[in-house]
């Protein structure tokens, strides 16, 4: 099966966010393939609707859709990595989405299998790459019980 898709909107221009997103991403088993879309132009509504085709049109047919909205789920490192246990096991190709400026279309979240949140912080797309790749390498970490992440919590 090929390795899980990360469908983002904008182009990475080097600096500090792509960086952070090659490291971690080096250190996933599969890394995410990166594809690139190009960022639309016009109203909001419209960039939205332009950037929602586009990602339909790249995702995989029969893929896995998992995209990266404000109003997802939030889950803690425990269950992320439950939820992509089950997501290998669903034998679908696995597609992450990351929106661009104006967020995702509606058409994109009608279509998504999951709804991912990183929180209720607004970040930026670029940095959001690398935000992913950490939180599914850690998830790939407790699942290998790999001393990476530590459990301890303040109660």
């Amino acid at each position: 099966m090929a390795p899980p898709l990360l469908l983002a909107v904008g182009r990475a221009r080097g600096g500090p966010e792509a960086a952070l997103f090659e490291h971690h991403n080096a250190r996933l088993r599969p890394p995410l393939a990166l594809r690139e879309l190009a960022e639309a132009r016009g109203s909001p509504a419209e960039i939205r609707r332009r950037e929602g085709a586009a990602i339909l049109a790249a995702l995989p047919e029969g893929a896995l859709a998992i995209a990266l909205d404000l109003g997802g789920e939030m889950p803690d490192s425990e269950r992320l990595a439950a939820l992509t246990t089950r997501w290998a096991e669903a034998a679908r190709p696995l597609a992450f989405v990351i929106g661009g400026a104006e967020g995702l279309d509606e058409s994109v979240l009608a279509r998504a299998d999951h709804r991912l949140s990183l929180g209720r912080l607004t970040w930026p797309h670029m940095l959001v790459r690398g935000l992913l790749a950490e939180a599914l390498f850690r998830a790939q970490c407790i699942r290998a019980n790999h001393p990476y992440h530590r459990a301890w919590r303040p109660g």
